[in-house]
Order: structure tokens, then sequence, then C-alpha cells
């Protein structure tokens, strides 16, 4: 089996979908790999061949799955939501229609742009195998690697007043989860115990903070109570929440615009890039 060490998933100029297994952390358009048409192809190092990257995809071995979120999960965030820290990690899903790739705009009907659009740059970790009543012990070595989120929420939908305090219907819409750039080994990721997660909004820092600090529910603990009586597949995706620092928090508030870039970067895996795009304008929600 060959051992992964930083996986890109892309599409060639025919539009044809590969895996690759690359040194760098950034593999720019037109780079030629040597490219697998699946990851059971990669990991046993079959029927490989040259492609040239033409469009980073979310580098995930199944892209068809649901995406697990967790809320609550830094004490900064807790802290500027004025919400206690509770005794397990919140958990929900989004649905696999809400994945994006990375460096691809995000595009938001008038719907969603007109509701509080939000960010929350996340780290996010990726399982190697089906899982099921798995133990914090055990639940490391089910992770396959690491690599960047955003949680984009429509805060409106967050209001108790509007569903019931859910967080499903105001983070689950089309496009609302962009993943990428390069899923990183865990044994290169757990060499940066110091990882600083920062989120940028045309520039601007608006998240800033040491993840391994400032988290409260590490990645094998979140695993372990995901997989309580409930049967985790494959390479799901799972986003382990966010630090200080979202729109919704900011004074005044501030919330995603059209053209917004944003750029979330995490120490040893790269910058998650995307440009906001409201298709159909906004109605004015301030």
């Amino acid at each position: 089996m060959v051992v992964i060490k930083n996986l890109i998933a892309f599409e060639d100029e025919a539009g044809n979908r590969f895996f690759s297994n690359v040194e760098s952390l950034e593999t720019a358009r037109g780079t030629s790999v040597k490219a697998f048409a699946s990851f059971d192809d990669l990991t046993k190092d079959e029927n490989g061949k040259n492609a040239t990257v033409a469009k980073l995809l979310p580098p995930l071995p199944d892209i068809n799955l649901p995406i697990y979120c967790v809320g609550l999960n830094y004490g900064s965030h807790a802290k500027e939501a004025k919400l206690n820290v509770p005794a397990n990690p919140p958990v929900w899903t989004k649905p696999s229609a809400a994945l994006a790739s990375p460096g691809s705009s995000i595009p938001m009907s008038r719907f969603c742009a007109s509701h509080l659009p939000d960010w929350e740059g996340e780290l996010v970790f990726v399982t190697s195998r089906e899982v099921r009543d798995v133990s914090p012990e055990t639940a490391s070595s089910c992770i396959l690697g690491y690599t960047i989120g955003n949680d984009i929420s429509c805060r409106f939908f967050q209001l108790p007043e509007q569903s019931g305090g859910q967080f499903f219907y105001a983070k689950a819409f089309d496009k609302f989860a962009p993943i990428g750039p390069v899923l990183v080994s865990p044994a290169s990721f757990e060499n940066m115990k110091s990882a600083r997660l920062i989120t940028r909004i045309n520039g601007e820092v608006k998240q800033n903070t040491v993840i391994e600090e400032d988290m409260i529910f590490n990645p094998a603990r979140v695993l372990s109570w995901m997989s309580q009586s409930t049967t985790i597949p494959a390479y799901t995706a799972v986003m382990t929440g966010t630090p200080s620092g979202v729109g919704a928090f900011q004074t005044p508030r501030q919330f995603l615009k059209n053209g917004d870039v944003v750029e979330i970067e995490i120490c040893g895996i790269g910058i998650l890039r995307n440009d906001i795009l409201f298709e159909d304008g906004q109605d004015s929600m301030m």
C-alpha cells in the first residue's frame, strides 16, 4: 500500500477526475503529476499515468457522503457567542451537495445572500475506514488525513425564533462546504503542534488562533463521539469547529458580500481560497 503524504484530487482539461500523491502543498494549474483514476488505484500504485492539473477538486476519495460538522469546539468562539461549552461535541451534517472545490466561486442565490451569510474557517479530518463505536484511543488510527474547510452559514436561520436554533438548515445550502486544497497525512500534520488557523476576508485577518490551544474536543474525541451506535463511512469529511472571529460577532457585525475573497490558512496544510458570488443580488437584512 502506498503511504499517502499529500493527496490532491483534480480535473484535467478534458474534465476527467484524478487523484495524485504529491510532494508540494501547492500544486498549481498546469502542473503535470502522476495521476490515478481512482483512490484505490492510487493506494495500490496501479494504472498510473501522467496528467495535467486543470482544476483542483476537494481532496476526498468519496464526494457523495454527508459532511459532518462540530459546533462550539473552540473556547474563543464559545466565549464570543456567550455560550456554555457542552459536555460533548454538538454534531450535525451537511449534505454532499454542499461540497465545493478549492479555488471555486461560491454561488449564492438571493435567498442565501439575503440571510446573513457568514464564514467559519475550520480544520477538517477525513476518516480512513468505516467505524462504529470506536474508542478515543483507537480513533486516531482511523483518520486518513487533514485539510481545510469553510462551514459557510446563513446566521438568520440559526436564530431560535426562525428555526428553533438548529444548525442544519442554516448551513446545508448548495456549495456551503468548500474543502481543500490538499489532504495531508496525520504524520505530517501532527508535527505541526503549533499550527495556526487564520481566516482572511479580502486580505483582512478575521480569525487567528493556535488550533491545539483553542480546540476543546480533539479529532479523536469527535470521531469517537460521532461513532457511538452510528456507522461512519470510510472517507467521511468532518469539520471540527471554528474559533472566534466570525462575522456575526464582529463589531459592527459583518457578513459576506458579493465579490468577497475568503482565504483560510492552516500551517502545514495550505490555503483554501474561494470568492463569493451573489448571482441574483441581495435584499438588505441589516
